[in-house]
């Protein structure tokens, strides 16, 4: 890392600190993007995928945790592929912009503290390992509720929620963990949106199950309409509809797309890479990279 945006300007990276008594640091209360940024070499470019949306979702993750935004959408997106330029990493790289509560007080609350916001970035490469898929568990934590703490606002102190679960999932020899709702319907990933496909039909939990709203998810459900002639049906799945799908994967941010081949020790399908979830892999990283012309709208390029 070698320049981040603080405190209102882009300064060297190590300028870009907090006191121990920031709000946010005390009480979680800060909300953050993750974005992603494909380098192409053959084009010798660099592109940041659905950036504008990502900020939009930072402004409605905002309003819910009563931060002030001092820079438009539009603003935002101009700092990013400012930062970005200054870094000039040629791979790829995974972009962090945080909002938070900054005062330097003790107690509780979210009113009559200040706001301010932190952009940095680094290089970034495979969170999961998508070429063997990967093998999960189901979490004896379960997901947040929307009355508790809102999934469908990335906050920093949320995800505790997805870090007891993915410690679990290692520490017993897995490489992620599947969440559930309080009601007993499956949530997500640790992170990650969820797809199951059975009997022919692919299914992903709606919002009203606590998962994020994620922007990968959607990129994969128009992927999904327009390449494949696949509608993705949204409604709850059951524990045991895992166990006996055809396909599973999960999709975000870091893991991108991940073909789950197991799931608490139960094979899923022939134990390898499902057919459609390794087409998908294909054409979503043709798209990101930029080497699709059809969803060049998804991409801003840096360079």
């Amino acid at each position: 890392m070698k320049y981040a945006f603080f405190k209102g300007k882009i300064v060297p990276f190590p300028e870009a600190k907090i006191g121990v008594m920031t709000h946010a640091f005390n009480y979680g209360t800060g909300v953050f993007e993750g974005i992603r940024g494909y380098w192409n070499d053959q084009k010798s470019q660099m592109y940041i995928l659905k950036l504008k949306d990502h900020y939009e979702r930072l402004a409605r993750s905002c309003k819910i945790m009563k931060i002030r935004l001092h820079n438009s959408t539009e603003d935002l997106c101009k700092i990013t592929l400012e930062l970005a330029k200054k870094n000039a990493y040629k791979e790829d790289i995974y972009i962090r912009p945080l909002a938070y509560k900054s005062s330097e007080v003790i107690g509780l609350g979210l009113t009559g503290l200040d706001d301010d916001l932190t952009i940095f970035l680094s290089p970034f490469g495979e969170y999961l390992d998508i070429s063997k898929g990967i093998r999960v568990c189901t979490s004896s934590w379960w997901r947040i509720d929307d009355n508790a703490v809102p999934a469908r606002a990335k906050i920093t102190g949320t995800y505790v929620n997805s870090s007891l679960a993915k410690a679990e999932a290692i520490e017993n020899g897995f490489d992620e963990a599947i969440m559930f709702s309080s009601d007993g319907h499956v949530s997500e990933g640790t992170g990650e949106n969820i797809f199951v496909m059975r009997n022919g039909k692919l299914m992903t939990p709606p919002f009203c199950d606590n998962i994020l709203e994620g922007i990968t998810r959607e990129c994969l459900i128009e992927l999904l309409k327009n390449e494949f002639g696949i509608e993705v049906l949204e409604r709850s799945i059951d524990r045991t509809e895992l166990y006996i799908a055809d396909e599973i994967f999960l999709c975000g941010t870091g893991a991108q797309v991940s073909s789950v081949v197991e799931i608490d020790r139960r094979q899923i399908g022939n134990g390898k890479i499902g057919e459609i979830t390794k087409k998908l892999q294909k054409i979503y990283f043709d798209v990101v990279k930029g080497n699709n012309p059809k969803y060049l709208s998804w991409l801003t390029p840096v360079y």
